[in-house]
Order: structure tokens, then C-alpha cells, then sequence
């Protein structure tokens, strides 16, 4: 019988094919959506993917993601490195600076200072020293999943002109040698790096931590996180309790730091109801699609299902046709969904866009297919539960 429902099926292309664009597009989009959310997720903790030596962040007890935090005293450090098992203990600060350019443009960037001795924290730049960054007002620029955010002019006369800004002036990328005022300070560039892309998208600027408290603006506090790395034999999560039990300070473990700035971005980014207005309409297309064609093509092909219960098919049997033809059309819908965003995400990630297809992003579209083709099914097996083969052949 299932061989029987399989060929009627195929027989009806038109239908055949409007049932396989309704799965394929809900396994499409559904899976689409939640690799796009998974790749802005990574690119929000894309700060403490780029410290993989860290074990522990410690941070104000306020603070609940690398994207909302607050500055504590430089005495924290010192309080950290006398807790038992920290093996070593580094600054990070964060701020933000007003960039002027040399044609008069200006931009916003993350200004993110390491430590002076260690450099830990600092990217790398492709034929420079990074030694180099510990030079009086050194800096190191990143797109930080930006773009045409980094141009400076690219001739010499427009660049600090004194007859006023040349905002209209061509450009080109910035480069090692090239210089920046950041709040009224010169600093030069070394280069740029290709760190991770931030979200949200912004310009990095890397620098030693001297160098940033130099050009950024006056605070009491200056040291946003200290970057741990827990001594031989310490689990990080053990020495993240130690360290708050110690300090009073927030302490976690790397990987609870990244489940805890995507817990912040879930509950605080507008980007989350895009993504659940994209579900819900790849889950209302996908399932108007594919019961209206299920239902039509059910209730078309009554006739054959008539002859077949004539016969002395039970109803349950008929039942189990509609739904090994559902089957049939999910199986080949979703396959053929996922390899379309197989190919749809290497061209996004091409174009700079966050895309990361995880393990569980084709379950995600699997399961909005399967949601989708039952209720289908559900409605399509009406016309055969109340199928009389009499009536239907009589209107025939």
C-alpha cells in the first residue's frame, strides 16, 4: 500500500513539486534563521573566543556580558593574584573613543587596552613585531565585522588639512604608519588585524593598557575584566568560586562567561524577535503551502481511495498512505532545504554576514518541517476518515 501511495504521489508532479518548494522552503528558512542567530550569538562573545588561554574573567559583580560591563578598581587585580590556584592574572579594559580621522571624518570605536607586560589580549598583525604595540601611543586597528569603517584619505594634501576637513576626499584602507586623534591625542596605526566580528558590528582599536588610559577620558576605575588562568590541576570553575568567595568580585568560567553573554543578548537584543518574526513566517508559508497542496491532492485523488476501501482497505490503512506520502515529501523537502542553506550560508559568510551552522540548526529545521508536515497530514486525512466510496461514485 505505501508503494501503491508513493507512485500516486509522483504521478501528480504539479502537486508533487508545490508539497516539496513548501517543506524545502520551511526547512530553508527555519534553519537559515537559526544558523544566522547562532553566528550573531558567537560573534557577541567573540571577545573571550579570542583570550582562549583565559580559564576565568572576573568582573564587577554587576556585570553579566562582555557587551554591558562597568570599570572596577585597579586594586581587583592584586586581590585576584592572591587567591590560591590563579597561576597568572591580566588587565582588560574596555572603553569607547570618538576617532578622528585625518580628512576630519570621525568614528566610533571599542577601544580595548591589554596588558603592558604580556600583551595578552592582543591581535596579531601580519608582518609587524607585536612588540611593537608597547611604543608611546601605538595602536592596532580591526573592522570588527564592519565595513569601509577604516579609510583615511589617500592623499597627502587631504590629510589634517588646514583649510578644514575634506570629507569628500578619496580614500583608501588604513595602514601601518598612518595616523588617528583620538580625544585630542595622535596616535599610529600598526596596522590592522583580522580579529573575530564583533555584534554588535564596531571598529576595534587595540592598545597597551597605559597607552589607554592615556587617550581615553578620565575615571575613577580603569580595569573592566581580569583575564585568569587557573595553575595546574585547578578546575576553572573551582578557582571561579574561590575567587568570588576571596574578592567579592563576579568570577566565571570561560565557558559559563559565553553561556551568560548569550543569555543577556536573548533577553535584551531586538534581533531576537526578528529572528521569531523569520520562524513564524517560514513555519505559517511552509504550512499554508503544504496543507493546502496535501489536502488538495487527498481530496482529488478520492476516486482512488474509494476504489481501495471498495476493496475492503481499511480506513487506517488509508490513513497510513496520507501519512507515507507526508513522509516522503518531508524526507525529500528537508534535504533539499538544508542543501540550499548549505550553499546560501558559504555565500553570506562570503559577504561578511554572521552564519554558523551548528549541530543542532538542521534539527531546528527538521523539527519545524515535521511540525509543519503533520498538521498537514492532520487535515488531509479528513476526506479519507469520512470517505463513502457510494457517494463518490455516484458523483462520478
Amino acid at each position: 500500500m505505501f508503494r501503491i501511495a508513493l507512485k500516486m504521489l509522483a504521478a501528480d508532479r504539479a502537486k508533487f513539486v508545490g508539497l516539496l518548494f513548501g517543506i524545502a522552503f520551511t526547512s530553508f528558512l527555519v534553519t537559515f534563521a537559526a544558523s544566522y542567530f547562532c553566528g550573531f550569538m558567537t560573534d557577541g562573545f567573540a571577545l573571550i573566543a579570542e583570550n582562549g588561554a583565559t580559564d576565568v574573567w572576573v568582573m564587577d559583580p554587576a556585570v553579566e556580558s562582555v557587551e554591558q560591563t562597568i570599570n572596577m578598581p585597579a586594586s581587583a587585580l592584586d586581590r585576584v593574584r592572591s587567591v590560591r590556584g590563579v597561576s597568572r592574572a591580566v588587565p582588560l579594559a574596555l572603553g569607547t573613543a570618538d576617532v578622528r580621522f585625518p580628512s576630519g571624518q570621525f568614528q566610533t570605536f571599542q577601544v580595548i587596552g591589554v596588558d603592558d607586560a604580556s600583551l595578552a589580549g592582543a591581535p596579531i598583525v601580519p608582518g609587524r613585531n607585536l612588540e611593537e604595540l608597547r611604543a608611546r601611543d601605538a595602536v592596532i586597528v580591526d573592522a570588527g565585522g564592519t565595513t569601509g569603517k577604516l579609510e583615511t584619505p589617500a592623499l597627502a594634501r587631504d590629510q589634517w588639512p588646514h583649510d578644514g576637513a575634506h570629507l569628500d576626499a578619496p580614500t583608501r584602507e588604513l595602514r601601518g604608519g598612518d595616523e588617528l586623534l583620538v580625544n585630542e591625542h595622535l596616535v599610529r596605526v600598526l596596522g590592522q588585524s583580522s580579529a573575530l566580528p564583533r555584534y554588535p558590528p564596531r571598529p576595534l582599536l587595540y592598545t597597551t593598557l597605559s597607552n589607554a588610559l592615556r587617550i581615553l577620558p578620565v575615571e575613577p576605575h580603569t580595569l573592566t575584566f581580569v583575564m585568569v588562568r587557573a595553575a595546574a590541576g585547578v578546575s576553572p570553575r573551582e578557582l571561579a568560586r574561590r575567587i568570588e568567595q576571596r574578592t567579592g568580585l563576579r568570577a566565571r568560567a570561560t565557558a559559563d562567561f559565553k553561556s551568560d553573554t548569550v543569555r543577556w543578548f536573548l533577553v535584551n537584543s531586538e534581533d531576537v524577535g526578528d529572528i521569531a518574526a523569520m520562524l513564524t513566517l517560514a513555519m505559517t508559508m511552509g504550512f499554508g503551502v503544504t496543507g493546502v497542496m496535501l489536502y488538495m491532492f487527498t481530496y482529488e485523488h478520492q476516486s482512488q481511495y474509494a476504489v481501495l476501501k471498495a476493496l475492503g482497505t481499511p480506513s487506517a490503512t488509508l490513513i497510513a498512505m496520507v501519512l507515507a506520502q507526508a513522509a516522503a515529501c518531508a524526507l525529500l523537502g528537508t534535504g533539499m532545504g538544508l542543501g540550499l542553506c548549505g550553499i546560501a550560508g558559504e555565500v553570506v559568510v562570503r559577504l561578511g554576514f554572521p552564519f554558523r551552522m551548528l549541530w543542532f540548526t538542521p534539527l531546528a529545521g527538521l523539527l519545524g518541517v515535521v511540525l509543519v508536515s503533520v498538521a498537514a497530514a492532520l487535515i488531509s486525512v479528513r476526506p479519507v476518515v469520512k470517505l463513502q466510496p457510494a457517494v463518490v461514485f455516484a458523483g462520478r
